[in-house]
């Protein structure tokens, strides 16, 4: 089945999705949050094919969110750690646990506690960063940013969208 690329789309959820690629990307980054660092590892834990676990950390570190760095001469044998936009990432993967304890998990709660430096156990919240208050989708809306393509902003479908 061939791929239709995101990566040119004036959408960063779309560029996002489209360097993400599938459904095992976001785990490698989170077994990376948790601390593992080698191949063995993430087969291990995630319980994924080696070739599907070679072709995911390939992208991840060709798009810049996973450096690999040699562990061992002979054999040769990497680990994988976070770059700074990988760490980034976290804000992404935390947003998710937070929707996923809310809409997915059982009546015995969520399955991960995230557990801030403060002392306190919490859960990510989007605010705005002007003001400090939630971002929902009853007081949020989209606008064209300087990004958007001239071309594309031209478009009747486009600005009613945006509008």
């Amino acid at each position: 089945m061939k791929h239709t690329s995101f990566a040119d789309w004036p959408c960063s959820i779309a560029r996002t999705v489209d360097l993400l690629g599938d459904r095992w990307a976001p785990l490698v980054l989170r077994e990376c949050f948790y601390g593992l660092r080698r191949f063995d590892e993430f087969q291990r834990e995630l319980g994924i094919a080696r070739n599907t676990l070679t072709e995911r950390l390939r992208r991840l570190v060709a798009d810049g969110l996973l450096e690999k760095r040699a562990y061992q001469r002979e054999p040769m044998r990497h680990e994988y750690l976070l770059t700074e936009q990988g760490r980034d990432f976290f804000g992404v993967l935390a947003a998710m646990a937070r929707w996923g304890d809310r809409w997915l998990a059982g009546e015995q709660g969520p399955p991960v506690l995230l557990h801030h430096a403060c002392g306190a156990d919490s859960h990510a919240e989007v605010v705005c960063a002007a003001c400090g208050e939630p971002m929902r989708a009853g007081n949020t809306r989209a606008r064209m940013g300087p990004g958007f393509p001239e071309a594309l902003a031209d478009r009747t479908s486009v600005r009613k969208r945006f509008s």
